[in-house]
């Protein structure tokens, strides 16, 4: 028998006012994936990842950890699986008034019953997984470049060993030169960490870059999945103007192809 998906989301209803947002969704995440997700602007891309990580509610559907629903579990149960994701907001969302060492420790002071010198150490040590330099430990996030504020938020999503990492437009706002590092150190960490990736974006270089498979939004559903190459042979209208529109013309590389595990 198969293991169940890392995450299951079934019936997902998500309303806004008379705006129904999430429409009876359906969607899977595989253990080990990078699962690209993509739809038009307003279509609920950031919605879905709020609503997953219960910082918006739903009006119905249920959402399933490794086979287990989010809703039947203990307040103790659903912390401890929380605790196994991480997440990067699209700005970063840094606390201002903390160093990026600080920044990074925050999770560890709130979850992690461990000596300061301990928790400075581990933070440095995630700042170092990430690529930056040992001084940015010390600096503001003001100090920092946009690359470099998205690695120390990055730093701070991986600072509890997560199994899951939610991204949410992660190269928005990087010239195209930071944005493909910042690609090759996702691929780097998904591959020698054993990640689950869920990643919104609207970035065509990432989804061909680093993503196993990528699924669509629209309706308020997810419309389509599959492997880029799969999803250029789609006719949906919305798939077909995405990859073969003017940024998608003179695309030649081919998706990474790999089986759910």
């Amino acid at each position: 028998m198969s293991p169940p998906p890392a995450l299951s989301v079934r019936g997902l209803e998500v309303v806004f006012g008379e705006h129904k947002v999430m429409d009876g969704l359906d969607l899977d995440i595989w253990r080990g994936e990078v699962l690209g997700f993509v739809g038009a602007s307003g279509a609920g891309k950031s919605v879905l990842t709020r609503t997953i990580l219960g910082l918006q509610p739903k009006q119905a559907g249920t959402i399933e950890v490794d086979g287990r629903d989010l809703d039947a579990m203990s307040p103790r149960e659903r912390g401890r699986v929380e605790r196994g994701w991480g997440v990067l907001f699209q700005q970063g969302a840094l606390f201002s008034s903390l160093t990026v060492r600080q920044n990074v420790e925050a999770p560890m002071r709130e979850h992690l019953d461990i000596s300061p010198a301990l928790r400075a150490e581990l933070a440095m040590l995630k700042l170092r997984l990430v690529g930056l330099p040992p001084d940015a430990g010390a600096k503001f996030p003001s100090e920092l470049s946009g690359g470099m504020i998205k690695r120390a938020a990055l730093a701070r999503a991986l600072a509890l060993d997560p199994g899951v990492l939610f991204l949410d437009e992660p190269t928005s706002g990087l010239d195209p030169i930071s944005a493909g590092e910042f690609d090759t150190l996702i691929a780097t960490l998904q591959a020698t960490l054993g990640l689950t990736v869920f990643m919104v974006t609207h970035d065509l270089d990432s989804l061909y870059a680093i993503c196993d498979r990528v699924a669509v939004l629209g309706g308020g559903k997810v419309s389509s999945i599959g492997t880029i190459a799969q999803l250029l042979k789609s006719e949906e209208p919305w798939i077909r103007e995405y990859f073969h529109g003017v940024r998608g013309e003179g695309r030649t590389r081919t998706a990474r192809v790999r089986a759910p595990a």
